[in-house]
């Protein structure tokens, strides 16, 4: 039994963290693509040392939508702790209709974590988020209390519970080249990273030319193949954890999905994506002097910010710029957004050690909150 030194609440039976061998807003949280001189740094933020603890860390996961955030507040309430979030676009100042950020009325009663870390302007990695959390997490269990870590980004928690890679620095020059090689002749890079290292190729997307490029950048720059580094430096948080996992009916999630994209956009989430394509392009005029200025369409991926790739604030940017009026903009936001929760669901069912709750039909937080500890009684 775990036992909360400062408040006496007990924690039974937490899973032990082994290493294995990766969403939340809406874009997957590696290799962030953006101006080289505003990049976050990965280095860690305090001195704390990761080390193991008798006490676990809880991860409540699941699909955009399901209804993390309102159980996470009464998990946190309960264990008297803290929650570190996971979600890939959150950690972003100034998006938060579309980031369904948790609310300063929500953050007053119980404090976050990895929230509003960086500019929407800056590259923030996975490598960045694990240095940032993990002394949150230390720091924590140093004062016998229980992380609570809420979220839907897989790549970040995969970082957490599986271990993180650290490969070469970028190298923008390759990675500019190996682009207007992709350009001249589609398809290339894929045929050429499926010949020098066929293990990685075979997990990434042909299309998905962020990692293509990352893989041959790591074997250009290293000599060596990247699924054989990962391989060898990949090392898990040394902590156990708890893995909760809410799933719904996919017809009640998408239900639920859509109806949030409408309040988003009754919320201004329209005017909040205008600010932000400014506070972007404000930003890199003044460090360009507006001669690189950053478009503000994001279809311009070696340039475009990687908060604008995020489900909402891409398809409204389309819109600003005139290509999609906005009921199209609307629709293909919720599009995503189903698509995007279907993915989460299906790479979170590959997870080994998640107990899942089955929450469908159930609204009030309190109920799925009682549901959960029913499904997991070593939880309090």
């Amino acid at each position: 039994m775990f036992f909360d030194g400062m408040h006496g609440s007990a924690i039974k039976g937490a899973n032990n963290a082994a290493p294995q061998t990766g969403m939340d807003s809406g874009v997957d949280a590696i290799e962030h693509w953006d101006l080289p001189e505003k990049v976050v740094s990965s280095r860690r933020k305090t001195s704390a040392p990761l080390l193991p603890s008798s006490l676990p860390v809880i991860i409540l996961l699941g699909p955009t939508g399901v209804g993390k955030t309102a159980v996470s507040l009464l998990l946190a309430k309960a264990l008297h702790s803290e929650i570190i979030s996971a979600d890939s676009m959150q950690i972003y100042k100034h998006m938060d209709i579309g980031t369904a950020k948790p609310s300063a009325e929500q953050q007053q009663l119980i404090r976050h974590h990895m929230i509003d870390v960086a500019e929407p302007w800056e590259s923030f990695s996975s490598g960045a988020y694990v240095s940032h959390a993990g002394p949150v997490i230390a720091a924590l269990l140093e004062k016998r209390r229980v992380p609570i870590i809420v979220g839907g980004a897989g790549l970040y928690i995969k970082t957490m519970t599986r271990g993180i890679f650290s490969g070469p620095s970028a190298d923008w020059v390759t990675r500019n080249e190996l682009l207007h090689k992709e350009a001249a002749a589609p398809g290339s890079l894929y045929a050429r990273l499926k010949s020098m290292d066929p293990v990685a190729a075979e997990k990434i997307m042909p299309a998905d030319a962020r990692r293509i490029v990352r893989a041959l950048e790591v074997c250009l720059k290293s000599g060596r193949k990247l699924s054989e580094m990962r391989e060898e430096s990949t090392k898990p948080f040394p902590y156990s954890f708890i893995k909760i996992g809410l799933a719904r009916d996919r017809k009640e999630l998408y239900e639920t999905i859509n109806s949030r994209v409408d309040a988003m956009i009754a919320q201004g989430l329209v005017a909040e994506v205008k600010r932000v394509l400014h506070l972007i392009k404000d930003n890199v005029d003044s460090t360009y002097g507006g001669n690189e200025a950053l478009p503000l369409v994001p279809r311009h991926l070696p340039v475009a910010c990687s908060s604008m790739q995020a489900i909402g604030y891409k398809e409204i940017a389309i819109n600003l710029n005139g290509e999609l009026n906005l009921d199209e903009a609307v629709n293909l936001i919720k599009q995503r957004s189903r698509n995007y929760a279907k993915r989460q669901f299906t790479w979170f069912k590959k997870e080994e050690g998640i107990k899942w709750v089955d929450v469908s039909g159930m609204l009030d937080p309190n109920d799925i909150f009682e549901k959960i500890k029913k499904k997991v009684p070593s939880l309090l």
